[in-house]
């Protein structure tokens, strides 16, 4: 028995598609076969696997669960809830790995797998293993047993685990995805005053889309906030592994900021450590850790790039723009929103500022949102080096993390290649509107010499 995947699905962190059109049942099936296959290979026997809260997440539980059982791994169900509690339970139940099933931030459409092997992120070529595997039909065959492990609680307890925080009034936006539940959970255990929205599960996310990177999504969290007079507000993605923040003026505090705020209280203990962010965030964040007396690393964006990064660097911290914060100080290296606020929290007491103050004191830099446009996938990586030889050529100041980052007197843009879809990535920072426009020619004129324009916005 053989199959083969929607080309489209397999991604370099992920497996995710349509459901009905490029992923189904039978995906699911052989995403089981292929990654129970590759756990039996490694010397394991169980796999721990939750889902989140959209229509199609049952439907393709049932399938992975008969894929993985059906190459000889047991199975240790988790039942609903956000990508960070399957984490959890991989580390602490005695299984060999994990999967995920979610489609994460995209519309309820969509639905996918993330997959753990071994507390280690399982992707790029893991992924595309799965799909070998599957064309070949090189699966291992088993009977494997399924049982099932209610983990919510201790996940919530977990995430209390030595809370020492101030007394906050803070507002919550679950925005309907899996991390409703643990939030109405955890702030029971909290001290201080929660007004919570939108906690009810509800795969067809009715109020507005999971996903708190995006302002328009925080249109509720700002009227809540602003109504009830509250110290900020925080929000959440579709599976709970990205967070949001404003603060009490409704005020965006961005992934790059959320990070500088909760590197204080880190430095503090570990003095010189080591913080990462991706190579879109802010120099301000940069210059902040630096002046805290860390060493900031700017690294490639990716989560599961991230999270490899940190091992190698014994990093205790570490962020995305797009909300993903990884600690592994006190807590276990992955990205989990629920615990980032946790954190959070505690970080604005241990400042003893409010956050609205704190925000106030961050530098202000004018920068454009992330800018995407389609290119074709083969000059996709093309334009890229294209750009870095004009660059270097030039003798510009440039760094190479992930694409291209150039410093100028005015600031900074970036130029990379998506790793998830056809699409060239661009942003801008400066210290002005008339620097901003300045480095925006600067990109034009780069993306012109290539033959390309900085035309409509790809969809994300």
């Amino acid at each position: 028995m053989t199959h083969r995947f929607d080309p489209t699905s397999l991604r370099e962190y992920d497996i995710r598609g349509i459901v009905g059109q490029t992923l189904g049942e039978d995906d699911a099936r052989a995403i089981g076969r292929g990654f129970a296959t590759r756990v039996r290979r490694a010397g394991g026997t169980r796999v721990a696997v939750g889902y989140d809260g959209r229509t199609s997440s049952p439907m393709l539980e049932a399938a992975l669960i008969d894929g993985l059982t059906g190459a000889g791994v047991d199975v240790v169900r988790i039942g609903m809830g956000p990508t960070p509690m399957l984490y959890y339970a991989e580390n602490v139940l005695e299984v060999d790995g994990g999967i995920q099933i979610t489609g994460s931030h995209n519309p309820g459409n969509y639905n996918g797998f993330k997959m753990v092997l071994q507390h280690r992120p399982f992707f790029g070529a893991d992924i595309q293993d799965i799909g070998a595997l599957a064309a070949k039909g090189d699966w291992e065959s088993g009977a494997g047993t399924v049982t099932e492990a209610a983990v919510l609680d201790d996940y919530v307890g977990r995430l209390m685990a030595g809370y020492a925080g101030g007394t906050f009034r803070i507002g919550w936006d679950a925005g309907n995805g899996a991390a409703g539940p643990a939030i109405e959970k955890l702030v029971k255990l909290l001290p201080g005053e929660h007004h919570l929205l939108f906690t009810d599960v509800d795969g067809n996310f009715p109020n507005h889309h999971p996903d708190p990177t995006e302002e328009k999504n925080l249109a509720h969290l700002r009227a809540l906030v602003s109504e009830k007079k509250l110290d900020f507000g925080l929000a959440f993605d579709g599976d709970g592994d990205r967070i949001g923040a404003i603060d009490g003026e409704g005020r965006v505090i961005w992934g790059d900021q959320i990070l500088s705020i909760l590197a204080e209280p880190v430095l503090r203990e570990l003095p010189g450590a080591t913080i990462i962010a991706d190579v879109k965030a802010s120099q301000a964040l940069y210059d902040r850790i630096a002046e805290l007396g860390g060493q900031p690393l700017m690294w490639k964006t990716g989560h599961s790039l991230i999270k490899t990064k940190m091992k190698e660097t014994n990093a205790p911290l570490a962020g995305e723009m797009s909300g993903h914060i990884f600690f592994a100080h006190d807590y276990y290296g992955f990205d989990d929103a629920l615990y980032a606020a946790v954190r959070l929290i505690r970080a604005v007491h241990m400042i003893g500022q409010s956050m609205t103050a704190i925000k106030s004191a961050m530098p202000v830099m004018i920068n454009t949102p992330e800018m995407r446009f389609q290119v074709d996938e083969s000059r996709k990586f093309a334009v890229i080096d294209e750009v870095l030889d004009r660059l270097s050529a030039e003798g510009a100041e440039v760094n190479r993390t992930d694409g291209a980052r150039v410093n100028t007197a005015d600031g900074w843009w970036l130029l990379r290649a998506s790793n998830t879809q056809d699409v060239l990535v661009a942003r801008a920072e400066a210290k002005s509107q008339e620097g901003l426009d300045r480095l925006l020619a600067q990109i034009d004129a780069q993306l012109a010499a290539s033959g390309l324009e900085r035309g409509p916005q790809a969809a994300h």
